[in-house]
């Protein structure tokens, strides 16, 4: 027997959000139906929301869920109804990199998050008064008062912990977080530069902050986003509005360069500027990411001294035991996620989406 509820619904590219009865299909044996507590805002919606990818429209978006089981399908047994979970990306975890602990890059991620709207077989998971609806979205589609999850995508998490204090770590977070600790690895003495102090960026500066690395520079053109930054670990902040960077980078460093960079904002000039800072076998990490079919120019001798280029989705994350350590650090202080978060009752998710596009808030969270 379906499930009624209320979601956020995009009628088409460009289109507000807007509140719709929806209805839910039955849950599969590996699904579950989650009573939504919050849920994060992310670019990732807003781009979808906005036409700038195949996702079939009208469709229910949001994917940085948050909630409590209310049922689970025949098959689940990692959540029981009552578990507080938090929702990330869904996997097939069945091919080659779901197996080697690598969810983020399994071989039918686009389609089982990103593009599809439907479950691998191809059925829709939300209708509305008969007609099926985009959804599944990073098999969740939490922009509703109850979703239909795939089980893996739950993450069961501390009940202790408030809900609307962990919801962004689905996708934002552990995205930044990933970049520097499952990719830079910071050792004794390192140079952090992130580029772009949105949430993803101070997500990463506050990982930083938590390694062996003595230098995190955070570079941004908001100088409240800069000073932000400064409280949560940056030992420098660049405002690239008022100076130049590769100046800026190169007097931090002594010279030098730097030993990882994370570049968030999507922008391949910056991009290039970020590679210009390595130092020899630094590496980038590729956060950002700019409309399909982007490209940057590389000075390929300059990457002769051993930089490294890395491309980088959801912080390479095996989600069922980064996000719980996520969680504790957050119920710990030791990852002050609250310093970025913005609530909004559910029905306002567009004064949500205006203030994140005017810079006004870093992380909103919709609560419901």
């Amino acid at each position: 027997m379906s499930i009624t509820t209320r979601a956020a619904v995009v009628e088409s590219g460009g289109a507000p959000f807007t509140l719709s009865d929806v209805q839910l299909d039955e849950p599969g044996p590996h699904e579950a139906v989650v009573r939504m507590v919050a849920a994060g805002l992310c670019h990732t919606d807003l781009g979808v929301a906005s036409g700038g990818l195949p996702f079939p429209l009208p469709g229910v978006l949001g994917h940085e869920g948050a909630g409590v089981v209310e049922a689970v399908g025949s098959d689940v047994t990692g959540v029981a109804p009552g578990d507080h979970v938090v929702l990330s990306f869904t996997s097939c975890g069945d091919c080659r990199n779901c197996r080697d602990g690598h969810p983020a890059y399994c071989a039918t991620w686009l389609p089982m998050n990103l593009i599809g709207g439907r479950r691998a077989d191809g059925s829709s998971t939300i209708s509305r008064a008969g007609e099926p609806l985009g959804g599944h979205f990073f098999g969740q589609s939490s922009f509703a008062e109850r979703a239909l999850v795939d089980e893996r995508s739950l993450v069961k998490v501390d009940a202790d912990v408030p809900l609307e204090s962990i919801a962004p770590l689905g996708c934002g977070v552990q995205t930044g977080v990933g970049a520097v600790w499952n990719v830079l690895k910071p050792t004794l003495g390192s140079t952090v530069v992130v580029l772009g102090a949105g949430a993803v960026g101070l997500s990463a500066v506050m990982a930083a902050a938590l390694t062996p690395a003595t230098t995190i520079v955070a570079v941004d053109r908001v100088a409240e986003r800069l000073s932000l930054a400064k409280e949560l670990g940056a030992t420098h902040t660049v405002n690239a509005g008022e100076t130049d960077l590769a100046e800026a980078l190169a007097g931090i460093t002594g010279g030098q360069g730097a030993d990882g960079v994370v570049e968030t904002t999507g922008n391949v000039g910056v991009l290039r500027q970020g590679v210009d800072a390595l130092a020899a076998r630094g590496t980038l990490v590729i956060v950002g990411a700019p409309p399909f079919g982007s490209e940057v120019a590389l000075d390929v001798n300059g990457m002769l001294g051993g930089k490294r280029v890395v491309g980088l989705t959801l912080g390479d994350a095996e989600t069922q035991t980064f996000i719980p350590a996520l969680v504790k650090l957050v119920k710990e202080g030791r990852l002050p996620l609250h310093r970025l978060i913005s609530t909004y009752p559910f029905a306002d998710i567009d004064q949500a989406v205006r203030d994140m596009g005017a810079g006004k808030a870093i992380k909103p969270v919709l609560t419901f």
